[in-house]
């Protein structure tokens, strides 16, 4: 299992010139132009489509619940043949499709069994062997998964049976591998720390939210700060419990417990039977105070809320804190971040439209990045480790990142790639990376899309269904590739389609990434068909009707046209 620390980095590359010249000779050309060239061959693809398909997939998109919703698709088979194609080269806000792009990057670019190690460090002198003059610094290396998730991924139906009105048995502790941590500082002997607890995470240069998330999103876990130093998911557990009548005030926990957050529930109450749980909760940009008010029913049953821990670094380092001094060790000075604040004055879309000249994209696999160059604060004569922690390989990761759609871990994907390429695991230099691999190496026409983020939780992101349909294709030819759609959400069975096509004839047969986003949706992956034949899908609309679900039923009968075509 080979390791990415990131704490001791060596560059791998060559001189910038022979990469340069090895980029250009290897970059296949893109398998779709625009303009006259584009018209023929989607019209030389249309005469070869199932006009019984295209008539069924018309009949569907005429329904008065869809028909107003903006529509693109594209259907091949394995090889890349067109089957069907509405809108393909039109631009749509691919929600969560956009993960796909983000994971196969990585894979390609890592390895499946690259692991991510987090470390416990000092920085300064011992005046004594158990007396530090100095801090002691937690040092993030972009693993996700410091928490309580159980890995591997277990899908649903391999769960153990809960009955129904009770609840399920605990899972591990979410702090469990800090609280590791702190054991193998407390064996050091360690008595006195003379300085402070820091959560480095400098990894990433700090820019906690990508561009266009929306601010609605800061408050809750899905949209939680980008940080290589992650806890729990860089998320809090907010229970609110009625009290024991009407009136009374109801009850607030927090899990797991750490000195963080301030909570503000005098407007929080116990609303009478049946009146329903109506729970608000608050907090201003920068504020540690967590605004919780409203009712919920006497009889209702605890609402429980995922809250996202505004700086992950500097909870870190404030639980890290806690669990040595409850192990005897006396700390003198106070827990705090340490971020790395960017000085990239770039525009965005200039910066990550620059091309990539470290990589020979014609050997991906085995990965080109093996390891990583320090950019910051990197193993001086006075720093000594004290824990360390290496996470689950990276295949295990993506899978749930796949699997539940993980926002954060996806974005630390896109953080990490930019870190082991171009020694900097900036936003920008992540999507820099995905750019430079996908039109490069996969062959997807650069026209066909813009990335913002890794996660797609950004409204800027942009994509034709064509160029998913293009990756589905590519990632199908790739070494990689069973590794990779095993971590695609299967009807029916696991992850985002548990609840989708579990009553058809297509539950197993489905291998699709979900995507949701205001009022856009996607749904593109593998069909296995009547007729033995797999096919390749992407299916996105945009500017449906709020608040309503008829275009993702219609999508899912899209794909059992699709599955049915001969």
């Amino acid at each position: 299992m080979r390791m990415l620390d990131f704490a001791n980095m060596k560059t791998m590359y060559g001189v910038v010139a022979v990469a340069a010249l090895a980029i250009v000779t290897a970059a296949p050309v893109p398998a779709q132009k625009r303009g006259a060239k584009a018209d023929v061959s989607a019209k030389a693809g249309r005469a070869k489509e199932d006009s019984k398909l295209a008539r069924e997939i018309e009949a569907v998109l005429a329904d008065p619940a869809v028909a107003r919703a903006h529509w693109g698709i594209k259907v091949t088979a394995m090889d890349g043949t067109p089957v069907y194609s509405l809108n393909e080269g039109q631009l749509f806000q691919p929600a969560s499709n956009t993960k796909m792009f983000t994971t196969a990057t990585a894979l390609a670019l890592l390895g499946a069994n690259a692991t991510f190690q987090t470390k416990v460090v000092t920085r300064g002198a011992f005046s004594t062997p158990g007396r530090l003059v100095g801090d002691v610094v937690l040092v993030g290396g972009g693993d996700a998964n410091l928490s309580g998730r159980e890995i591997p991924y277990v899908p649903p139906a391999m769960r153990p049976r809960v009955t129904p009105g009770q609840q399920p048995p605990p899972g591990p502790p979410a702090l469990r591998y800090l609280e590791e941590m702190a054991d193998q500082v407390a064996k050091t002997g360690l008595k006195v720390i003379n300085g402070d607890v820091v959560g480095d995470d400098t990894l990433y240069p700090w820019e906690p939210y990508p561009q266009d998330w929306s601010i609605d999103d800061s408050v809750w876990g899905y949209g939680a700060p980008v940080s290589a130093l992650t806890i729990n998911d860089s998320q809090l557990k907010v229970t609110v419990t009625p009290g024991s009548g009407p009136g009374s005030p109801a009850s607030v926990t927090i899990d797991p417990i750490a000195p963080y957050y301030t909570v503000d529930s005098t407007a929080l109450t116990t609303g009478p039977a049946t009146s329903g749980a109506h729970v608000q909760m608050e907090r201003a940009l920068g504020s540690k105070v967590l605004r919780i008010y409203g009712s919920i029913a006497v009889d209702a049953h605890p609402d429980e809320e995922e809250v996202a821990i505004h700086d992950p670094a500097e909870y870190a380092a404030s639980a890290l804190k806690s669990m040595l001094e409850a192990r005897g060790i006396l700390v003198t000075g106070v827990a705090r971040a340490k971020h790395r604040i960017s000085s990239d004055s770039r525009g965005f879309l200039q910066a990550s439209h620059e091309p990539v000249l470290v990589i020979d994209w014609a050997k991906t696999y085995p990965p080109a990045v093996a390891s990583f160059r320090c950019v910051n604060d990197c193993g001086s004569a006075t720093e000594t480790i004290l824990g360390q922690h290496t996470s689950p390989p990276l295949i295990e990761d993506m899978v749930v990142t796949n699997k539940v759609s993980q926002n954060l871990h996806a974005e630390m994907f896109l953080h990490n790639v930019g870190a082991a390429v171009l020694n900097d695991g900036s936003t920008v230099n992540g999507v820099r990376v995905v750019r430079a691999f996908l039109t490069a190496r996969a062959g997807i026409d650069p026209e066909d899309f813009v990335f913002f983020d890794g996660s797609g939780l950004s409204g800027h992101d942009l994509v034709a269904p064509r160029a998913t349909a293009r990756l589905l294709q590519f990632a199908s030819t790739q070494p990689w590739f069973a590794d990779w759609k095993r971590t695609l959400p299967i009807g029916g069975e696991d992850g985002s389609l548990v609840e989708r096509f579990g009553k058809s004839s297509l539950k197993d047969h489905v291998f699709a990434k979900t995507g949701t986003l205001s009022e856009a949706r996607a749904l593109s992956g593998y069909v296995d068909c009547a007729s033995g034949k797999t096919m390749i899908f992407s299916i996105m609309v945009s500017a449906h009707t709020p608040g309503s679900s008829a275009d993702r039923v219609a999508m899912d009968k899209i794909v059992e046209r699709i599955a049915e075509a001969d």
